[in-house]
């Protein structure tokens, strides 16, 4: 017996969703207008399926789904050219946005691509035999990186990453300069992210 899972995404307005997807390389295989509207797109074995909801507001979407990836890299490129190709940018911030390719504590090489409805698909890569967290370090900035990264790259909480870096470095010490470039980096980043929204 073989089964599939597929996602079930909600969307404000399907043709701009839809369009999105298809910048990046999906083919839309059904469309239901009426009475519901409905969709779904495929690439080769990713398959999602979205819904018209009235009302639905993108900026407070908590809808994601995983995708396993044996190629996240090329992955990342071929969605990054879809969108230069058809935006004339790569979005990086509000809606839609594709993140960095980022190795994360966990074991997984990922990158997240949030689409115009607010629905985020994380792409990701195993690179280690196991996704048990890695420990936090219990040095203050190397300690800061850490949470800051795992809070604003897989959790999305930008303003959360923005606040462990901002009290590590108004703390007492010093942390090393590259350290510093990686914290002050980060933070940029989650920044950009907060004014993007």
């Amino acid at each position: 017996m073989a089964e599939t899972m597929i996602p079930l995404f909600p969307c404000h307005e399907l043709d701009e969703t839809l369009a999105f997807y298809e910048a990046i390389g999906f083919e839309v295989t059904y469309r239901q207008k009426a009475p519901n509207p409905y969709a779904v797109i495929r690439r080769g074995d990713m398959e999602l399926q979205f819904f018209r909801l009235k009302g639905y507001d993108p900026q407070s979407s908590y809808s994601t789904c995983y995708v396993v990836s044996d190629d996240v890299d090329t992955l990342h490129a071929a969605f990054r050219a879809g969108l230069k190709q058809t935006l004339g940018r790569i979005p990086t911030r509000g809606l839609p946005r594709i993140g960095a390719v980022k190795d994360m504590p966990y074991g997984v090489r990922q990158f997240l691509m949030t689409d115009p409805a607010g629905n985020c698909v994380r792409v990701g890569q195993p690179i280690a035999d196991s996704f048990e967290h890695a420990p936090v370090p219990k040095e203050r900035y190397a300690r800061a990186l850490h949470q800051a990264t795992l809070l604003g790259e897989s959790k999305q909480d930008h303003a959360a990453a923005v606040r462990i870096i901002d009290r590590a470095l108004a703390s007492d010490g010093t942390p090393t300069p590259v350290q510093l470039r990686e914290l002050h980096a980060l933070r940029a980043e989650m920044a950009a992210h907060l004014d993007g929204r």
